[in-house]
């Protein structure tokens, strides 16, 4: 049954598409990936789990869009100021441990708002980067 009255922020095609690019570029690069897309809720909207890619980097893909949606920022810029000497030192203690401060983390931007995020997890944090960076190209 379709709810009418509920519009999500992407579509399962949009999420598709972005782990689709995520994809497309791992295999490029020859490292397996989790990948994840969010809605701007910050609620997972799809996942993948490349063959061999970690079952430890699920959560952290999924936790790198979370936390790109929650601060509107890719989880990269966070790294600096959440360091010990940052102002925000502590941070990814936040949200019960949810936050991920390190590359791989993308919001998804739509006629200039942010409607989701990408994460992507298992490679070095440069590979995390390109790969959702080749995400968030495809939205």
């Amino acid at each position: 049954m379709a709810n009418e009255k509920i519009q999500d922020s992407l579509t399962l095609d949009d999420a598709r598409r972005v782990i689709d690019a995520a994809v497309a570029k791992a295999e490029e690069i020859g490292q397996p990936q989790d990948v994840a897309v969010v809605d701007a809720g910050g609620n997972l909207k799809a996942h993948v789990r490349m063959d061999t890619a970690n079952i430890g980097s699920i959560h952290i893909a999924i936790n790198k869009a979370y936390t790109s949606i929650a601060f509107q920022t890719q989880t990269k810029d966070l790294n600096d100021i959440t360091r010990p000497t940052g102002d925000l030192f502590g941070l990814s203690d936040a949200h019960g441990g949810r936050l991920v401060v390190f590359a791989g983390g993308i919001p998804l931007v739509r006629d200039g708002r942010i409607v989701g995020a990408i994460g992507v997890s298992t490679g070095t944090v440069e590979q995390d980067q390109e790969v959702a960076e080749a995400g968030a190209a495809a939205f």
